[in-house]
């Protein structure tokens, strides 16, 4: 008979989950739980902070929840409650991965989207300052006993940082492969 529960599984036999629906819940997914460690403070760790929440919110299937492709309009309205539920997770993964100084003025938005464009709006800006101390620190690392491979990885990171932070309109002409060897070189030195 369909619909009937195996004895004692309390699920019915032909019940359908399916993981690829934005509005599934997984048993892990709360809005408690941090989902990432790091906490935007500002300019100059925005564009870190971002890359690791749309990675994290990618790969729990709810990055549509804040760039606008899973908007509730977008949605059936029976599956509304879903939605808000888990519009509600977000926002908590969100303010929960930004600093004290700057949850006060986005705790009281009631869409993920808002405050995810709202910081974006903020603090998407690389501003001169902010360039010029990613430089600087660049410039004046130091092994300092430390490993090879963090000291390594310390460069890196600022590096990439640095090349978000400036990055030019791709080209695909002859002079981008001269200006890729220009970034090269001055990296090396």
């Amino acid at each position: 008979m369909t619909g009937e529960t195996p004895e004692g599984s309390g699920t019915p036999k032909d019940s359908h989950v399916d993981f690829d629906d934005p509005l599934y819940v997984h048993p892990s997914d709360n809005g408690v739980t941090s989902i990432i460690t790091i906490k935007v403070t500002g300019n100059e760790n925005y564009c870190l902070w971002r890359n690791v929440m749309s990675r994290d919110l990618k790969a729990r299937n709810k990055l549509g929840f804040v760039d606008g492709n899973l908007a509730l309009e977008k949605i059936e309205s029976s599956k509304a409650s879903k939605w808000e539920r888990f519009n509600v997770f977000v926002c908590n993964w969100i303010l929960d991965s930004i600093s004290e100084t700057i949850y006060a003025s986005h705790v009281y938005s009631d869409k993920a989207q808002d405050i995810w464009d709202e910081l974006f709006e903020t603090y998407n800006k690389s501003d001169g300052s902010v360039i010029f101390n990613i430089h600087q620190q660049i410039n004046t690392l130091k092994q300092n006993g430390s490993s090879l491979s963090n000291y390594y990885n310390k460069l890196d990171s600022l590096w990439k940082e640095f090349d978000g932070l400036t990055s030019l309109t791709e080209c695909v002409c002859e002079a981008a492969a001269k200006l890729n060897d220009h970034s090269k070189l001055m990296k090396l030195m």
